[in-house]
Order: C-alpha cells, then sequence, then structure tokens
C-alpha cells in the first residue's frame, strides 16, 4: 500500500519488505565465527553460508539466525528484573537446531550489570509436525519440551519432563510461545511453575535479528 506519493504506509505490506531489506543489509553477512580447520561443517546461523539447511527444519527456518534485545523477569518470589539477551538458532546441516541463549542483567539506563541465565540445547522438529527440545540450563535444570508450530512465524512448547540436580531451584513446568513480529522481530513469553509457585509468566522479551 502507498501514500499519494508513492511512498509506503507504515503497517503496510510493502512497508515490511522495505524494513525486512533494510535489516538485511546489516545482517546477511553476520554469522557465527567460523573455523578454517574443523574437519566437519561448521554451525551455521546464516542461510545464506555454510551447509543447507536439512529439509526436516523448514519448520524452524524462519528461526535461524542470532538475535538479540532485551526482556523483563516477573515472579512471586523474585524481584523484578530487565535483562538483555543474545539467542542464537543455528544448524550444520543435520536436522536438528543448536539453540543458545545469553542473558545479563541491566540497571535503569539499560547498561549491563553483569552476566545472567545461561541454557543451551537442541530443537528437532519430528516427522509428525511436532519438535522435541531439550534444555540445559546452568543453573542445574534440564527440560524436554514438546510442542509444534502454531504458524508458519510462531511456536509454542511445553515441558513433558523437568529434572534438576539437588543445588537447583524446584522447577515443576514451563511453557514457551515463540512468535516473530513486527516486520520480522522475534518475541517471547515463558511461563513458570516453580519454588511452589503454579505456571504463570516469568520472562518476555523482544529481539531484533544480528546475524543471518
Amino acid at each position: 500500500m502507498s501514500d499519494a506519493e508513492g511512498n509506503p504506509v507504515p503497517g503496510s505490506g510493502d512497508a515490511a519488505l522495505r524494513a525486512a531489506a533494510q535489516r538485511a543489509a546489516t545482517t546477511r553477512e553476520r554469522n557465527l565465527p567460523q573455523w578454517e580447520d574443523l574437519p566437519v561443517p561448521n554451525d551455521t546461523a546464516n542461510l545464506r553460508d555454510g551447509a543447507s539447511l536439512n529439509d526436516a527444519l523448514l519448520p524452524l527456518l524462519p528461526l535461524i539466525g542470532v538475535w538479540r534485545g532485551e526482556g523483563e523477569v516477573v515472579y512471586p518470589t523474585i524481584d523484578g528484573a530487565h535483562f538483555g539477551q543474545q539467542i542464537t538458532f543455528a544448524h550444520d546441516g543435520r536436522p536438528f537446531v543448536f539453540y543458545e541463549s545469553r542473558a545479563w542483567l541491566l540497571d535503569a539506563d539499560g547498561k549491563a550489570i553483569r552476566p545472567a541465565a545461561r541454557e543451551v540445547g537442541w530443537w528437532r522438529p519430528r516427522p509428525d509436525e511436532t519438535i522435541e527440545v531439550l534444555l540445559a540450563h546452568a543453573t542445574g535444570i534440564v527440560e524436554i519440551f514438546y510442542g509444534e508450530p502454531r504458524t508458519q512465524t510462531s511456536w509454542e512448547l511445553a515441558t513433558d519432563v523437568t529434572m534438576r540436580t539437588s543445588s537447583a531451584k524446584d522447577v515443576t513446568g514451563a511453557k514457551r510461545l515463540y512468535g516473530l513480529v513486527n516486520n520480522g522481530d522475534l518475541a517471547y513469553v515463558e511461563e513458570r511453575a516453580m519454588v511452589g509457585q503454579p505456571l504463570q509468566p516469568h520472562t518476555s522479551a523482544y529481539l531484533r535479528r544480528v546475524a543471518g
């Protein structure tokens, strides 16, 4: 949709395509660090570079990349906090996606205070269109999620199994919803049941693509 002068109207399909092209101009050449002497394919977070995407990963194709932004933590048993976060979705040509999240606490001015939560894992699409997700947290928690795409650009997951070490916080379940919003940015919300509390909102974030 265009105005009388032929310019894209904000919020229109034309504007969305133009915004996506502008973002791609700064992210399309960026990728994960590559090891030139690695005898097997490097992980790639850029669909233009490295191993070809396995057909089994087509339901997750929009997620491939490196995303960075900010979010909020809320829960009855903790003080609310503002955090920065970087999430990586990468692959090496095989039918699974490598996932990594790194977070850091932010002060009132948006400056990093210190490192915070870390998690790593694997997203495994199955032939029946479900998705298995295995996550390990630096806090001693391991979770197995099952879920499925809600649309071509949104994915919903819920825990099937939650395990923890003896030193970890008591966590009994979680749900997550990821989706591409506002011309291709990534947002997610997470609900969590822990320390005797029922399943309820815990974290949310809004991230923009920085590589891929």
